[in-house]
């Protein structure tokens, strides 16, 4: 007889192999054919809401590591929320306008910006965001992340910009828009002013040069061959000087050094003194900073006056305590300037380039003029020290290039005007990690107004018209709504294509002059007030809850979107736009170096879904602890295909002994199960407390391990291992058997649902082999709940079980070097001797019944803690292990070495139990 047939061996179509790159596309399309994002929607309509409000990343280029991070987490709360009691939807975004763009139609086309129409150039710049909407739209869905593809938001369509626009208006009606002359961050490679959030910080070369000012009026306290010295770190500014500032309670000394005398802070004596190369200079003289205001000094090269004026500003920390100030080049120059009433001198056009208002030196680009200024320092026996440092430096972000203060008028938002109630509102919001909170409130706290104008084309336009005849800036409601609706109907391109009287709302006249002609203004908003609108553009707009429960973006969005957010919400509304903030780091690679491409070290998503599958990139963003940097590599990625590989294989064995399972007539009540399989209920019901909350406080890494752990340990190397004596050997219908069904059923409804958010295309891939489920997808269920009844099992019984496992480890250790020196093959050829070291190791394995199940081998001989092991005996904690090979045949039905093999004449080659269940299920089936 063929004893091999009575067995129930594993049957599934379940593949082992998960062949991810090929099967998740096919995946993806019967998802767009069952559309399975309205089916989630319709399925959780009525539900409280949950809005993950989506940051929108830039439409230019394909998506790279970090996006894939970001959108993967992303996906994993909107897929928890929905299958947790929520209705989530989801509305991915794409923010659209802004200088890469331009940059990148000009060097694609070869175009010259300033010659070709305004809206032609429009144009070309929307197609261009579009193709990489597209192209972007793709690659997120193929990471398998689900929301209303078809109904993004897109900060360029019509209904977006309208909602700008009335954004824009209330700040404006509320005074908090205004137009004045500011020293801005100015970009010469952008040709525009910069916000604070596009300012990054990187390493600059730059001059150091000390320079002496002659004093041509001492005011009776300083003599006029006395030079007042400065320290500066850009020489290209120095046209534009028109005042020293020193501070008031800082000590000032004259010092002579040879035959000439200087003034510097005496506290940066020493140090500039040594930096300059003076040797014993002699100080002649001291005051107090606010002795010598108003003394004037010579400007080094030009025909005028520098005054000494007084700045809170000056400190010792470097320089010599005499500030040099040109009030068009700096914002404490400017202030202070402001103060003094100097004026403004900005001797620098939009290119970065001298204009002839600074004689000489017209025409240099600004870095080119140094050596130039420098040099005639040096003529003019101005210059007493010329050096060069590297020192951090502001850089455009979008260009990389350097950028200049420089005095212009812009339109800005006056932060001072809801500057406490931002801070305020933040300490409603839950930070995650907490830190977040402090760090944004630092940054509002020392932010100045929010520059929000920019010299260039490809953006919404600031909607200000003026009188021609008393250049008023005309904005109210008649003007704001009027030109709101006027984009939801046809774009902002409107304002460029048409005339400002074109545009104006009829019978539009000048409040101060009565005037009804008008010209527009031609500068177009900060990028970020466009992201920043989109609580309004997205949520209020599709009539979706507000504020959002949560926004989640990369750490550095504390000074660009969390904050621009921030800003227009809080003088919009008064509060908040978000419930929550959640913030990850940023992707190294595997040495922890920051990727780039000149390095070689990225890590590009579609490579990484080519090779291996999307789920095998969403395994690693569960693994890390993605709040801080984070790292990724082949072999990184490697060793989570091997931890994705162990989780499917217990998959598979779950589903392959489900076969010809029913749930709805083949379980075993939970009173009727073993100890041992109510202990795993009991492992598995406190597995899925521990992994719900790990979603909700948003710590995948603690799903993953959890996950992992209880597949790799509890199941397959403990559980399932045990087990498969049942499943093989009993009858399939017997108690014992339909008893681990039971609890592999359980275990594997569970742990699909639970990994559904993080590996998606797995997840419906087993579900579809699940029996008795009726739902066609995974994501059209809700979450498991922890069993209570399984978290009943005692206490008592639980310690037993967890004493026995460790145990179990310490016996495990021996019989793997028993193996390796070829006492047996198989553990069922093995037995086991076992002489308890102490006796609580004694009492735990007393206490457990069919220890050669347990330890999986052919006979265990259980000794009193009293006997003594014999010297071949392996020495572990708490037991010593006796391994042999056993005593009689192999059973060809169950394998196992037993010594009553062949003892019925009927079924000689096996034992005596299988012949019991043969027998048995013989009569039955005959039956």
């Amino acid at each position: 007889m063929d004893y091999s047939k009575t067995l129930s061996l594993p049957k599934t179509d379940f593949p082992m192999r998960g062949n991810l790159p090929n099967r998740e596309p096919q995946m993806q399309a019967a998802w767009e054919e069952m559309d399975i994002y309205k089916q989630v929607q319709e399925r959780t309509a009525g539900r409280p809401s949950f809005i993950l409000h989506d940051g929108p990343p830039y439409a230019n280029g394909d998506i790279h590591i970090g996006h894939a991070l970001n959108k993967i987490l992303k996906d994993f709360i909107v897929r928890y929320k929905s299958m947790a009691g929520f209705c989530a939807p989801y509305i991915p975004g794409w923010d659209t306008h802004g200088l890469p763009i331009e940059q990148a139609i000009v060097n694609a086309q070869g175009l010259d910006r300033r010659s070709i129409e305004v809206n032609d150039f429009r144009k070309r710049c929307e197609e261009y965001a579009w193709s990489y909407i597209d192209k972007q739209r793709d690659q997120f869905k193929r990471l398998g992340v689900r929301g209303d593809w078809e109904n993004p938001y897109v900060t360029l369509l019509p209904e977006y910009e309208a909602n700008q626009i009335r954004v824009f208006g209330e700040m404006a009606k509320k005074g908090y828009i205004y137009k004045g002359l500011r020293c801005v961050y100015w970009s010469p490679s952008s040709e525009t002013a910069l916000a604070d959030a596009e300012i990054e910080y990187k390493d600059k070369r730059s001059p150091s040069i000390y320079v002496s000012f002659q004093v041509v009026d001492g005011k009776g306290k300083l003599d006029t061959d006395t030079g007042v010295v400065i320290w500066t770190t850009t020489p290209w500014t120095l046209p534009a000087n028109l005042a020293i500032s020193l501070h008031p309670e800082l000590e000032y000394s004259v010092v002579k050094v040879d035959d000439r005398k200087f003034l510097v802070a005496s506290g940066l004596l020493e140090a500039a003194g040594k930096e300059i190369g003076w040797e014993n200079p002699e100080v002649l003289a001291t005051f107090k900073g606010q002795e010598l205001e108003g003394v004037l000094t010579q400007h080094p090269f030009y025909e005028r006056t520098s005054l000494l004026i007084l700045g809170e500003h000056v400190t010792l920390d470097a320089g010599t305590g005499c500030v040099h100030t040109a009030p068009g080049h700096g914002e404490d120059d400017f202030n202070v300037g402001q103060k003094y009433d100097l004026g403004v001198l900005c001797p620098v056009d939009h290119e970065g380039k001298m204009t002839n208002e600074a004689p000489g030196f017209e025409g240099l680009f600004y870095e080119d003029a140094n050596k130039v200024i420098t040099e005639k320092l040096k003529e003019t026996g101005a210059l007493l020290k010329l050096s060069f440092f590297t020192h951090s430096y502001p850089h455009d972000w979008r260009t990389k290039k350097p950028v200049i203060y420089r005095a212009t008028e812009q339109w800005f938002a006056s932060i001072d005007g809801f500057r406490e109630q931002m801070l305020e509102a933040i300490k409603n919001v839950k930070w995650i990690p907490h830190w977040g909170e402090t760090r944004l409130a630092n940054m509002i706290a020392d932010r100045g107004d929010w520059c929000i104008s920019r010299q260039r084309v490809w953006g919404v336009p600031i909607p200000i018209f003026y009188c021609k005849s008393c250049n008023e800036p005309i904005i109210n409601d008649l003007t704001i709504n009027h030109i709101a609706d006027l984009f939801r109907k046809e774009g902002s391109s409107v304002w460029f294509a048409r005339e400002a009287n074109e545009l104006v709302p009829e019978g539009l006249s000048c409040s101060k002059c009565d005037c009804k002609d008008f010209r527009k203004e031609t500068d177009i908003m900060d990028v970020w007030f466009d992201s920043g609108s989109s609580h309004q553009a997205v949520l209020r707009e599709r009539g979706l809850s507000w504020p959002a429960d949560l926004y989640l973006e990369g750490s550095d969005q504390y000074r660009g979107w969390f904050n621009s957010s921030l800003s227009t919400s809080v003088a919009v509304y008064g509060t908040a736009p978000y419930k929550g903030v959640l913030s990850h780091g940023f992707t190294l690679d595997g040495e922890g170096r920051k990727m780039s491409k000149s390095l070689g070290n990225t890590i590009v998503p579609q490579k990484v879904i080519d090779n291996m599958g999307a789920d095998i990139l969403r395994l690693w963003v569960a693994s890390v602890d993605y709040q801080a940097d984070q790292r990724i590599s082949d072999a990184i990625l490697s060793q989570i295909a091997e931890v994705y590989r162990k989780i499917r294989n217990t998959f598979r064995f779950l589903l392959g002994n489900l076969d010809g399972f029913d749930p709805a007539k083949d379980r075993v009540d939970y009173e009727q199960l073993g100890e041992l399989d109510r202990y795993v209920l009991a492992k598995a019901a406190k597995m899925v407390s521990r992994v719900r909350k790990a979603y909700d406080d948003y710590q995948f890494h603690t799903v993953f391990h959890a996950v992992r752990n209880f597949c790799v340990i509890d199941l397959s190397a403990f559980y399932l291992d045990i087990c498969k004596d049942r499943l093989y050997v009993e009858a399939p219908d017997s108690q014992k058997r339909r008893a681990a069904q039971t609890v592999m059923y359980d275990c594997l409804v569970s742990l699909v649902k639970l990994v559904a958010p993080l590996l998606p295309h797995t997840a419906d891939e087993v579900w579809a082999f699940v029996p008795g489920v009726e739902e066609k997808s995974v994501q059209l269920t809700d979450m498991p709940e922890a069993n209570e009844q399984h978290l009943g099992f005692s206490a008592d019984e639980e310690s037993k079980w967890d004493a026995f496992l460790e145990v179990r480890d310490e016996v495990l250790k021996a019989m793997e070097e028993a193996r390796r020196n070829k006492v047996f093959g198989n553990s069922v050829d093995a037995k086991l001797a076992l002489y308890p070291q102490t006796e609580e190791v004694a009492k735990t394995l007393a206490a457990m019944d069919d220890l050669a199940d347990l330890f999986i081998v052919a006979d265990v001989d259980l000794h009193a803690n009293t006997s003594s092991a014999p010297e071949e005996a392996a020495q572990l904690e708490g037991i010593a292990v006796v391994v042999s090979a056993a005593d009689g045949v192999k059973c060809e039905r169950c394998r196992v070495v037993k010594k009553d093999v062949g003892s019925r004449e009927s079924h000689a080659s096996i034992c005596g139990r299988c012949a019991d269940i043969v027998e048995e299920h013989y009569a039955h089936v005959t039956e």
